[in-house]
């Protein structure tokens, strides 16, 4: 057991292609866990597709991003997507603390048994009111949040339901919001912890070719966003609670 966040050793698997956002993420999870960039081993998947086996040794917990580039559903055009679920698997297997945001949660899913649809239009994108189950009011993580709490989620591929030996632990009325594998120190979550609102402007400026059919569209996203503390906070808690206890 490590002593302090000074001494953690992190490692962050990055589903990011564009160089501005593989930096910009790395800095949102350093800046939410409180963790310096130095201790955030990096394992980008657009970089070293076989993952499956990578080796977990002197790693203190697990952090999965998002992605703008790539789709589960399209194992065959990216193979480092099934790669990635057998790394998430072993994380479960070895009860190494993870935790894992969109383009994670979905390929989580997936790992256990689960099941993904895409929505090619309607789907969610900003900043949401997302409420909690009766089973979060337990979860170590998840009960302190008000319910329901503000997170920013963008993505079109979602999980209606949860594939056995999870707990759900949040949603909207579109998808499961948040999950926790009942055997290990395992969460994911559909919204992005570590992204606030300023980051989600950013990106979404940056994608919008690929979310938005316009600037009016745009702008009508980002003048509804709003700030995001409690589940920003949830990368923090992971790191006390979880990581440290």
């Amino acid at each position: 057991m490590k002593l302090s966040r000074e001494q953690l050793s992190i490692l962050l698997i990055q589903i990011r292609d564009d160089s501005d956002t593989r930096i910009e993420e790395l800095a949102s999870f350093s800046h939410f866990c409180g963790i310096a960039l130095e201790q955030i081993r990096v394992l980008n998947v657009f970089d070293t597709a076989k993952c499956g086996e990578f080796s977990l040794d002197n790693i203190d917990a697990v952090l999965v991003g998002g992605s703008s580039e790539a789709s589960v559903l399209e194992p065959e055009r990216y193979p480092f997507v099934s790669e990635i679920q057998q790394l998430l698997l072993r994380c479960i297997a070895q009860r190494l603390p993870t935790f894992a945001s969109c383009f994670g949660f979905q390929l989580a899913v997936l790992a256990l048994g689960g099941k993904i649809v895409h929505q090619e239009r309607d789907f969610e994108m900003g900043t949401l009111a997302i409420s909690l189950t009766e089973q979060a009011e337990k979860d170590l993580l998840f009960a302190s949040l008000p319910n329901p709490f503000i997170a920013v989620s963008v993505h079109r591929d979602s999980a209606l339901s949860l594939p056995e030996g999870c707990v759900s632990l949040a949603y909207t009325k579109h998808c499961v919001h948040a999950l926790k594998v009942s055997s290990a120190p395992f969460w994911a979550s559909q919204f992005h912890p570590e992204v606030n609102r300023s980051i989600l402007v950013q990106r979404l400026s940056q994608f919008r070719e690929h979310y938005t059919q316009g600037d009016n569209h745009l702008q009508q996203v980002l003048s509804t966003a709003q700030e995001t503390p409690h589940s920003n906070g949830l990368l923090h808690a992971f790191i006390d609670k979880v990581v440290l206890a």
